[in-house]
């Protein structure tokens, strides 16, 4: 079941890279659950709206999986977003400023789809790369 769910895991990201939402939202259960910073997102619909919120802030937004690790129903995503910020995010209109997101998701499965997921990636990094947020400078 462990390498079941990290393939299915694989396909949603490969599914947002070629910007097949209509199969990438089949994975989802009707009663799925995403939570992330500040968002909360519920089935296979929901899943598109997030996943089109972030295209249309960086239409050339490619994931890159760093790690995928399996235990029992999880599965734990690693991976890097990265793009260039040309479209609306937060009330931000587009800078044209390339970023790169470090983030993690937890995945929970049941019968072949995804029923819940729990996001966390780097909030401030994003907004210091497009300049909502000064960057920080640390003596040592």
């Amino acid at each position: 079941m462990n390498g079941e769910n990290k393939a299915l895991c694989r396909r949603v990201v490969d599914c947002i890279n070629s910007r097949q939402l209509d199969e990438g939202a089949a994975l989802h259960a009707p009663f799925y659950v995403y939570q992330g910073p500040g968002m909360q997102f519920r089935g296979p619909e929901g899943w598109r709206q997030l996943v089109t919120m972030y295209l249309n802030a960086f239409p050339d937004m490619v994931l890159q999986i760093d790690d995928v690790i399996a235990e029992g129903d999880k599965v734990a995503l690693r991976f890097t977003a990265k793009g260039t910020h040309r479209g609306e995010l937060a009330g931000i209109n587009g800078t044209g400023r390339p970023v790169t997101v470090p983030c993690i998701s937890v995945m929970r499965f049941a019968n072949g789809k995804i029923i819940e997921e729990y996001e966390v990636f780097d909030n401030l990094g994003l907004f210091q790369s497009i300049g909502r947020m000064p960057a920080l400078t640390a003596e040592v």
